[in-house]
């Protein structure tokens, strides 16, 4: 693997002449809807931010979810003296312990987190720009927690990064596209594995034919999201890992997702599923931002059909799409997994960072950290980290099924 240099690197240099980057003015929202003329106008321009970061889609998160973990928009927005927003940190705010915790929007459904920035503004600001704002978020939070953050996007330090932070327990991974599908699996494989995958791809075709599809229609993408949480659910349990799509609030989510689309008029979640005679065998769901496509959740069925090895086919088929239309890159998500290593090879650092804004925080920013360090560390001792897989295994075989 190819892991992305630590070393935060300038932000593009798009630096228009007469941009005016000083922040004049910090305004907070607790309503998304009053706060979505400054955010449609950062996305209109030069932005730094992933797609997870866009108005639509927090939009639904928040109306969806957010809500009903009683979590309140708390939209950190700053503009310069003619008006115009120059960044804005999508956070929401939440009781925990009887302090004010505000993070980002977005919660386990967000792999990747950011403010969103003007790509001047990125390459412009200073740490004490951002020292600046943070009493605005004082008055109303004992806890600035931002996990899960990029510390580079398409090319660019996150300025957040400026911040203190600690290494996040998980990573990213990420690579670059081609234009040429099989010139990129010739970079990526040797003749043994292509032979390999050709291989199981004629024996799942044995079973039947094999379909591969971006569900675009209603319907289709309402089946194979049926799919997705029935396989998801069941993975899940066996593994005995928290499912984090389980509940109606996530699929009312995950639903409106995908078939409403953006302003522009975009699918905000694109829906893919490989089937083999009419049955499912792997679904894919993925947000596209710029030119990447990020991975959001997948799922695979048991049975007869898993040893063919349907996820990694799924994913063969997905990629060689995403070259087809041009995309530049693709990623499946944070956290290790082996079947990311083919087409994710560069490692992408995440950070998080826990700030105390008053008294009552520090504990708490301290459990905070202490936990965060002490994850990481287990994750990355493969001893330690096989035996808590194996317990959750053991202890999902043990427990009543739901």
């Amino acid at each position: 693997m190819n892991v992305l240099a630590l070393r935060p690197r300038p932000a593009d240099r798009f630096i228009p002449a007469t941009a005016d980057t000083r922040i004049a003015r910090i305004a907070v929202f607790e309503d998304m809807a009053a706060c979505e003329a400054p955010w449609r106008a950062l996305e209109a321009g030069p932005l730094l931010a992933t797609p997870y970061q866009r108005y639509d889609f927090l939009r639904l998160w928040q109306l969806n979810i957010g809500a009903d973990e009683g979590v309140t928009p708390f939209i950190v927005t700053a503009f310069n003296a003619a008006g115009e927003p120059l960044f804005l940190w999508p956070l929401g705010r939440r009781s925990r312990g009887g302090l004010q915790v505000v993070e980002f929007l977005g919660g386990k459904h967000a792999n990747f987190n950011m403010a969103l920035w003007r790509r001047d503004v990125a390459a412009a600001i200073q740490v004490d720009d951002l020292k600046m704002v943070l009493p605005r978020v004082a008055d109303r939070a004992d806890l600035l927690m931002l996990r899960q953050q990029p510390l580079t996007w398409a090319g660019t330090t996150n300025p957040f990064a400026l911040l203190p932070h600690q290494r996040a327990a998980n990573l990213g991974f990420s690579g670059e596209l081609a234009p040429s599908f099989d010139g990129l699996l010739r970079a990526r494989t040797n003749a043994a594995a292509r032979k390999k995958m050709r291989k199981k791809a004629r024996a799942l075709e044995s079973f039947g034919p094999v379909r591969f599809v971006r569900a675009t229609e209603p319907g289709e993408i309402r089946h194979l999201l049926d799919v997705f949480f029935k396989q998801k659910r069941a993975r899940m349990r066996a593994q005995g890992v928290p499912d984090a799509f389980a509940g109606p609030a996530v699929r009312r989510f995950v639903e409106a997702a995908a078939t409403q689309p953006a302003a522009d008029g975009a699918p905000l979640i694109e829906v893919y599923g490989l089937s083999v005679d009419n049955i499912v065998v792997a679904t894919m769901g993925g947000i596209v931002g710029g030119s990447r496509f990020c991975a959001m959740f997948n799922s695979i069925i048991e049975g007869r059909f898993a040893v063919e090895s349907p996820g990694q086919q799924m994913i063969l088929r997905l990629v060689q799409a995403c070259c087809e239309r041009g995309l530049a890159s693709f990623d499946l998500g944070v956290g290790e997994a082996r079947y990311k290593n083919l087409f994710c090879p560069d490692v992408e650092p995440l950070f998080d960072t826990f700030i105390p804004l008053g008294g009552g925080g520090r504990l708490l920013a301290v459990t905070c950290r202490s936990a965060a360090a002490i994850k990481r560390i287990i994750k990355e001792q493969p001893t330690l980290w096989w035996l808590v897989r194996r317990a959750r295994r053991l202890q999902a075989r043990l427990s009543p099924p739901p």
